[in-house]
């Protein structure tokens, strides 16, 4: 079906150099070895992409059965016989029986298009598999680091409320400090360790999950990184929408399905036309009395078939394949266009999160300062406990957030790779032909 693309996506990135291109190993442009590592252990060991693969296998021997009707068919035979009568004889017979269906309406060969055509979506649906696949490795890695650098966080803050809360309970022994401002931090400490449970929670869930994504058992995984520093990041290559339906593995799988339902109908119409069918026939029998072999016969039998009274059920049939060629017509405009939503989406989060980061910075450099004057004012007076419990909370949930937001912002450059196709190859294997010389006049 035609359809009707952008000529721009309506968010952009401002390029820099240097530019990361939408490769096949798109994954090496976040420069860690240990991700692209766990990639390519997910590539060979994953159960669902190996399952993937055997039912691209499936549908070639699919293929080679429904082609096997345009070519004859030739099977051997032999009988042998012993007659008592007058005397002992014996004779063998060997036949060869032929046969070949003259494919005059072309009923055969839309069959067998239609399985080659059902081939490359196999093939294109193990490939949007295999990216799906690379970026949730990728994604649960980039959580997994995040929620490292969160629990040393949350550790780090509930430790220095400790050591204030030495502070002040000198303080009031001194007189200088109530035992309210002892309770409230002591309170303070027990809500930052209150975070840490779920937090090792999420994080063990994570490891699990990227054990069964690599094609290990849970718990059998651990990782060297224990931050997201040192991730590169570049801008990507967006190109220009049109390329979108060459580059997206679920866009071709939905072709090739459409495909393949036009051939179904070339089928379902061929069927309403007779068929003619030749079987010739050839002999050779040997006597053992006579020690050798007599000649052979051979004839040709055809047979004209038309069919007369399953016109209903060829309607039907013709009706189905044309009400599912509809279906897939409109399953394949819905996604492109999914596709395309992907796209923006993901350029959209990018863009934002970017922002969102550096305002977050911000946050936390200031939370920060303020922090720490408001710890020195308090220890000399001049400042109250509750404004330094405050400017606490507040430090530890920005750079909380700003953790959150750099996982977010990593995780949305994954999802742009994956959504302009991850450099999948888009040429079919299936066969040579493109579909535009496949079809039929």
């Amino acid at each position: 079906p035609d359809q009707t693309l952008p000529a721009t996506w309506s968010n952009t990135i401002v390029p820099n150099d240097p530019m990361a291109s939408v490769t096949q190993d798109w994954w090496n442009a976040f420069n860690s070895p240990e991700l692209s590592g766990l990639i390519r252990q997910g590539i060979g060991e994953n159960f669902d992409l190996k399952a993937a693969i055997a039912r691209v296998d499936e549908a070639r021997g699919t293929a080679e059965t429904s082609g096997a009707a345009q070519y004859p068919s030739l099977s051997l035979g032999a009988t042998a016989d012993r007659n008592y009568s007058t005397r002992i004889t014996q004779s063998k017979t060997a036949f060869i029986v032929a046969s070949y269906e003259a494919d005059f309406w072309g009923k055969n060969r839309s069959a067998a298009e239609s399985a080659t055509a059902l081939i490359d979506g196999s093939v294109y649906e193990r490939d949007t598999v295999e990216l799906t696949l690379t970026a949730s490795i990728a994604n649960t890695y980039f959580q997994i680091l995040s929620l490292q650098e969160r629990l040393r966080l949350a550790q780090t803050i509930a430790d220095n409320g400790r050591k204030m809360l030495r502070l002040i309970e000198i303080q009031a022994q001194n007189g200088t400090a109530s035992n309210l401002e002892v309770e409230q931090q002591r309170n303070a400490i027990a809500t930052f360790d209150a975070t840490i449970p779920p937090l090792r929670q999420q994080l063990d869930q994570g490891m699990h999950l990227l054990a069964v994504l690599t094609g290990s058992n849970p718990g059998s995984l651990s990782l060297t990184a224990q931050t997201l520093d040192g991730l590169a990041l570049s801008d990507i290559q967006t190109d220009l929408p049109a390329t979108l339906l060459e580059r997206r593995p679920d866009i071709r799988a939905a072709e090739a399905r459409l495909l393949a339902a036009h051939f179904d109908i070339g089928t379902a119409l061929a069927a309403f036309y007779p068929s003619l069918k030749f079987t010739p026939q050839g002999e050779m029998a040997s006597t053992a009395l006579s020690g050798g072999f007599q000649s052979g016969v051979m004839d040709m039998a055809a047979s004209l078939l038309l069919p007369i009274l399953n016109n209903a059920a060829l309607q039907g049939t013709l009706d189905t394949d044309k009400a599912r060629y509809a279906e897939l017509s409109a399953t394949y405009s819905q996604t492109v266009r999914k596709a395309f939503q992907d796209v923006e989406d993901s350029l959209s989060a990018v863009i934002r999160l970017r922002a969102l980061e550096q305002a977050d910075t911000t946050v936390v450099e200031s939370g920060h300062k303020a922090a720490q004057l408001a710890e020195i004012q308090f220890k000399y007076g001049t400042s109250s406990f509750l404004n330094v419990l405050d400017t606490q909370r507040v430090q530890y949930q920005a750079e909380d957030v700003l953790l959150q937001v750099r996982v977010q912002r990593l995780q949305a450059e994954v999802n742009l790779f994956r959504a302009l196709g991850g450099g999948f190859a888009s040429a079919p294997i299936s066969s040579i032909a493109t579909p535009q010389e496949r079809m039929i006049p």
